[in-house]
């Protein structure tokens, strides 16, 4: 286990892995790093690191796909796995075993240094521009050059008992101004809200090309008044080290490569969007948002500005929320002790299903008169209720003679064990916005249908066998086989 204390320590692992290309070569400051990403995660390249953008000050940098699936078919989770101090041919289900076990952990708390590479250079005043910052436009159809799609946006109630780390899109309106999504659901709108109250603009620290663990557990669903710091220390086993900020009254990640600072406005002042999204459509939608006013920016030398290119599945969205939520899912499945084995939300969903499997012998865990059904109204009413679970409208219940990260055995399982009309629960929550596949009317009510799909089998000694290769033959002619042909 090697937990990487910045983003230049894990690119360097990339590289040692082959995950990770340098493009020398110049690219546009517009639209190109972009596109070049995107394409990255359609083809599943290693991740590109350009170091040659038109308009950039020398030196600066952009790193597109920080944290993808890997171009690595033998560790396709590497760089999850890296970035969450793991070994990087984890597999998908022992990164959900990790986060849900480290949730059941202490937090670690931080330490707090004196100084850090982050705040090498400090810009104040009028020296303090995003327009020194090569910042592309991520879509074509989007409203603006986003500011952040990687970044750790850091608030702090106004008692300062919880300080909380989050990813929220936030869009460049000129060098001093950006405009932010702060959803009145999400933990950056709690917090922004309780500023409003007491008629004071909230400070803000947004922070680019932290250790690679801070993105992911700020784009993890954890729930309200939990210590992101403490938990991702708990994860890697150490403490975080934290230094303060110029000019704000936050802490900020000591090893960082950029970290923005100032006030939010009281009101939603500002235009944001449109942006294309994790769904894998481009919404036109336009809505006002709060102003992050820019008051003071430090970085690294040379620093490294990362990218996603939010789109089809998957690419960050998909890697954070699918296995960030998937986990949260399992320890809470755990916590009410239920008989799960694991769960997982494939990506290639866009994070709209998920999946959890039981062992054959569930029953025997469970009261004698527990039927499928009701172990799925079980899960459906646990998850459905539950800040991670709340991603999810559609999951299947299976057994875990399937691989859930295995998509072609999750088809087939669905598609042979779900039965077209009938096993299934159907319970009404809350409906997000990127639940396209709802209605107009449950899309603006922000209330609609969810079900959980029962394809369990039947008890044991009243299954079908599998016809697969290991289920079909003996384990010696197996081993014959693949001795001598593959």
């Amino acid at each position: 286990m090697k937990h990487f204390t910045d983003l230049r320590g894990y690119l360097d692992a990339l590289a040692d892995i082959g995950d990770l290309v340098t493009i020398d070569r110049e690219v546009d400051g517009d639209m190109e790093p972009a596109a070049i990403t995107r394409r990255s995660y359609e083809i599943r390249s290693p991740a590109p690191l350009f170091t040659n953008i038109r308009g950039a000050r020398e030196g600066f940098r952009i790193l597109g796909a920080p944290a993808a699936m890997s171009s690595r078919k033998d560790m396709p989770y590497a760089r999850i796995a890296l970035s969450l101090g793991l070994q990087p041919d984890s597999t998908g289900q022992q990164i959900v075993d990790a986060l849900a076990d480290a949730q059941t952990r202490e937090p670690i708390p931080p330490v707090i240094v004196e100084s850090g590479p982050c705040q090498e250079n400090v810009l104040l005043g009028d020296d303090a521009t995003l327009d020194s910052f090569p910042i592309p436009i991520v879509h074509e159809k989007d409203g603006g050059r986003y500011a952040n799609t990687w970044g750790a946006l850091i608030v702090q109630t106004p008692d300062g008992e919880w300080t909380n780390w989050s990813i929220a899109r936030v869009m460049k309106i000129d060098g001093k101004r950006m405009a932010g999504l702060v959803a009145d659901g999400q933990h950056i709108g709690h917090v922004w809200n309780q500023w409003v109250e007491i008629g004071k603009p909230m400070p803000y620290a947004l922070v680019q090309g932290a250790e690679p663990g801070i993105p992911y557990v700020s784009g993890f669903p954890l729930p309200d008044g939990a210590f992101d710091a403490g938990f991702l220390g708990a994860l890697v086993g150490e403490p975080i080290e934290l230094v303060k900020a110029q000019t704000v009254d936050l802490l900020v990640p000591a090893t960082a490569e950029v970290v923005i600072e100032g006030h939010v406005s009281l009101e939603r002042d500002a235009l944001e969007g449109p942006f294309g999204e994790a769904a894998g459509y481009h919404p036109m939608d336009v809505t006002k948002q709060p102003t992050f006013h820019v008051e003071a920016i430090t970085h690294r030398d040379d620093p490294i500005w990362p990218l996603v290119a939010e789109g089809r599945p998957p690419d960050e969205y998909h890697t954070v929320t699918c296995v960030g939520a998937a986990s949260q899912c399992l320890a809470r499945l755990r916590e009410v002790q239920l008989p799960v084995s694991t769960v997982w939300s494939p990506m290639d969903s866009a994070g709209m299903w998920l999946v959890v499997t039981v062992p054959p012998d569930w029953r025997d865990m469970m009261d004698p008169d527990t039927t499928s059904d009701t172990l799925a109204q079980y899960i459906g009413q646990t998850l459905f209720w539950n800040k991670a679970g709340l991603y999810f409208p559609q999951i299947f219940l299976l057994d875990d003679d399937i691989d859930p990260t295995d998509l072609a055995e999750v088809t087939w399982a669905i598609a042979t064990r779900v039965h077209p009309v009938s096993k299934r629960v159907q319970m009404d929550s809350v409906v997000l916005p990127l639940f396209v596949s709802h209605t107009d009317i449950e899309y603006k009510r922000g209330w609609g249908p969810r079900v959980v799909f029962d394809g369990l089998l039947p008890p044991i000694g009243e299954r079908m066998a599998h016809t697969s290769f290991a289920a079909s033959y003996p384990v010696e002619l197996q081993k014959q086989v693949v001795d001598n042909w593959v």
